[in-house]
């Protein structure tokens, strides 16, 4: 995946850092989170998902939420201490892009 995490893999790491979930568990918050904007296809879910993993932030959970009410099939992920520093990382730069490009905008209405 690289140093920077895709606009699509920050949301899965979200999603992750708010509570363990399974696949269609995060595809739905991500919707949810974007006001509908991101609909995250299965393909793109479960290859990022499988990059997440491969690059060791996230991995799967160890426990499940309620095995007694839950399909055994199901894969839960948790993000890991590493996504979580690579989460903030990644979102303390987008928010210094932010500030700096926002002057551009505001000084164009004027």
């Amino acid at each position: 995946m690289g140093t920077t995490p895709s606009y699509n893999a920050l949301l899965i790491l979200s999603s992750l850092a708010d509570a363990d979930r399974h696949g269609y568990a995060i595809r739905k918050d991500v919707t949810e989170r974007t006001g509908g904007e991101v609909r995250l296809g299965s393909t793109t879910l479960y290859r990022l998902l499988g990059q997440l993993l491969d690059d060791g932030l996230i991995e799967e959970a160890r426990s499940r939420p309620a095995p007694q009410l839950d399909d055994e099939r199901r894969r839960y992920f948790h993000i890991t201490t590493v996504g979580r520093r690579a989460l903030a990382a990644e979102l303390r730069r987008l928010e210094r892009v932010l500030l700096a490009a926002r002057p551009a905008l505001e000084s164009r209405g004027r």
